[in-house]
């Protein structure tokens, strides 16, 4: 137990993300919040499908998302934190992160399981207004993995390249968001409204419903996910 002290990385002091409510296309409401350590096994369910799908770079993405998840909850990531998406309780998409430093965030990955309502582009922005209004950081660093990725983050947020900084994540070159480009863009990106219905929030609370791995594939491959019935 004492070498385990020792291997445990030191954690700063994270403000809560405060729960909300997204209304998709669907009519249907996601709420997102913020996952607890208890949750990672459920949720880990929902991301190993993932790593068995080619199509857009899940494969890579839910490799690393699964690592990284589970590096949160043996305690061998600093300062890490994990927002999800649920829809009646079901799982839709989660996004993660972890704090720097108090001044820098680093963007870790988004991973929409329901795909074509904007869930990865929601739950991104929700990972941009955690970083930037709750955790009150200066910058958040981003790459990407995919085509998609890039598309969605850095043009719509017109992030800043950062051509001496390497992102933790390896591969493509570092953005950053600002806070300055933050706010000019969450008018138009960042949604939701709070605070989140209580019964809503301890529905979601009391289980993470995780849809079966054909399902997930389905849903991830273009076909219509059971929740959508």
């Amino acid at each position: 137990m004492e070498l385990e002290k020792v291997l445990r990385p030191a954690e700063l002091i994270m403000a809560p993300y405060p729960a909300k409510v997204i209304t998709l296309a669907t009519g249907k409401k996601m709420i997102v919040r913020q996952a607890e350590p208890d949750d990672v096994p459920a949720i880990l369910k929902a991301v190993k499908p993932t790593i068995k799908i080619e199509r857009d770079y899940y494969d890579i993405v839910g490799a690393r998302v699964y690592a990284e998840l589970l590096g949160w909850l043996r305690h061998r990531v600093r300062n890490e934190y994990c927002l999800i998406g649920q829809v009646d309780g079901i799982l839709v998409g989660l996004v993660n992160g972890r704090m720097l430093s108090k001044r820098i965030g680093i963007s870790l990955h988004t991973l929409a399981i329901d795909r074509g309502l904007r869930v990865g582009a929601h739950l991104f922005a929700a990972k941009m207004e955690h970083h930037i209004e709750y955790l009150e950081q200066h910058e958040v660093w981003i790459t990407a993995e995919s085509p998609i990725g890039f598309r969605r983050w850095m043009i719509e947020y017109e992030l800043i390249k950062q051509p001496n900084i390497q992102h933790e994540l390896g591969g493509a070159d570092s953005f950053k968001l600002t806070r300055e480009l933050y706010f000019k863009h969450k008018p138009r990106l960042v949604s939701g409204t709070r605070p989140a219905p209580p019964e809503m929030l301890a529905h979601a609370k009391k289980e993470i419903i995780i849809a079966d791995e054909k399902t997930i594939s389905e849903q991830i491959c273009g076909a219509k996910g059971a929740w959508r019935q």
